[in-house]
């Protein structure tokens, strides 16, 4: 089946699972996860979901329910635990809403706003010098960059180098990284006045946080979408991220 996980994915994932010890024996975990790897992969609606892989029902409600308890949270963090704290990365990208996830009322508290490109919502990613996420959220479209950049930084290590763009180019945002002993490269606005210091060529590393966007819209659940509600969609980015560190970590000798 295509993009279902590798024996050595599923060797690194096992142990995080949820270790249900009584009650009736539910369905394998690995079938399970597969499917809904297939659903985040191939952007198709859980009904969609062909008969040989078993009720879709199992699959979503699996899902939903691991969403709420916070495994995929807990699994992305167990992964990003590794990562190369030396240079950090923070950027968005904004995602159009589907009108099937645009039918809810009072789309704000989902994380959907009105921009450009109609109603749309914005992923808050930062990710290590591998290109590897570290910490992830969501806002509507038309909440600026920065918003949560407080939030998503609260973990810089000392010593640490943060890239960014200019529309992260803030006096307390600078301040917060200085907190944390780290250094923020960021280029300055051209309405600055003040001198600040900015190393081009240690910027262009920046296009790694660029790249990893593009690796999680190669799944068409997150390039699109789909989701009502903001939590649902979320967990659907955190897997798309999951799976980056799978292969990297099988990867690796």
């Amino acid at each position: 089946m295509r993009y279902e996980l590798s024996d050595g994915e599923w060797a690194t994932i096992r142990p995080m699972l949820p270790n249900k010890a009584r009650g009736v024996p539910r369905v394998d975990d690995r079938r399970v996860l597969n499917d809904i790897f297939w659903v985040l992969r191939s952007g198709a609606p859980w009904r969609d979901l062909p008969i040989a892989f078993g009720p879709y029902t199992t699959c979503y409600n699996r899902f939903v329910r691991w969403r709420r308890a916070g495994v995929w949270s807990r699994i992305i963090d167990a992964l990003a635990a590794a990562h190369d704290a030396a240079v950090q990365m923070i950027d968005t990208s904004v995602v159009r809403v589907h009108q099937h996830g645009a039918c809810l009322a009072r789309n704000k508290r989902q994380a959907m706003g009105r921009s450009r490109g109609g109603l749309t919502s914005k992923i808050h990613a930062v990710v290590d010098s591998n290109g590897l996420p570290v910490r992830l959220a969501l806002t509507a479209g038309e909440a600026h960059d920065n918003r949560l950049a407080a939030k998503l930084l609260s973990r810089l290590k000392s010593g640490a180098m943060l890239l960014a763009d200019r529309g992260y180019d803030a006096d307390w945002i600078r301040e917060l990284v200085s907190e944390h002993g780290a250094w923020a490269n960021i280029p300055p606005r051209r309405n600055r006045n003040d001198a600040l210091c900015f190393s081009p060529y240690l910027y262009r590393a920046r296009n790694l946080v660029e790249r990893f966007f593009n690796k999680i819209k190669q799944c068409r659940r997150v390039a699109t979408r789909y989701d009502k509600l903001a939590a649902n969609y979320l967990a659907f980015i955190q897997l798309a991220s999951i799976r980056l560190w799978l292969r990297v970590n099988e990867s690796t000798p």
